[in-house]
């Protein structure tokens, strides 16, 4: 997550020898540093933003009750990834680009055949990439491989299948950007 401040300014206005004072706050998040050329993986890299349906976005591990790193491995069509994202729908995980990769990779699905319905969403700069069609826990994982080529904000979105999002563990399996 990026780093939050607490900003607050105070200015005193004279007017024909009348003074007003007035104050405001304002919780700010820093922007955090592009990530490194080579090939990144997302659990490494700071979020701008992370939001999930139930708990926190683990980073490598799937998601397990309400509090943070109470996972177990993240597991896809009986592979075992020892990095990526363990959401619940609906889930949005921000990352900053700063316009300095080219691609990215990643395998999605079920956690584990969990019985939940999911969709998964790669969204750049605001601009849908890829949506995913309905998984299941049965569903074979899927691979995303998508340019984004000089964006800003990547968005990793997870979303709710139709049925409520009861056990709708939606994992990223080894979510990697290529940048330079």
């Amino acid at each position: 997550m990026a780093k939050t401040n607490v900003l607050k300014a105070t200015s005193t206005f004279t007017q024909r020898h009348h003074s007003t004072t007035a104050t405001d706050q304002r919780i700010v998040a820093t922007t955090p540093p592009p990530p490194p050329a080579g090939a990144d993986q997302v659990s490494d890299l700071p979020f701008l933003s992370a939001s999930n349906g139930w708990g926190p976005v683990e980073r490598d591990q799937s998601v397990g009750d309400t509090a943070a790193n109470d996972g177990k491995p993240l597991k896809l069509g009986g592979t075992v990834y020892a990095k990526g994202l363990g959401t619940n729908s609906p889930s949005d995980v921000l990352v900053y680009l700063a316009g300095q990769c080219s691609k990215f990779t990643a395998t999605v699905g079920v956690d584990n055949g969990d019985n939940g319905t999911v969709t998964f969403s790669v969204v750049l700069d605001g601009k849908v990439l890829t949506t995913t069609p309905l998984l299941n826990g049965k569903s074979t994982p899927v691979t995303i491989d998508v340019p984004v080529t000089d964006g800003q904000v990547l968005d990793l979105s997870v979303g709710d299948g139709g049925d409520g999002n009861g056990n709708d563990h939606g994992d990223w399996g080894n979510p990697t950007l290529t940048c330079g």
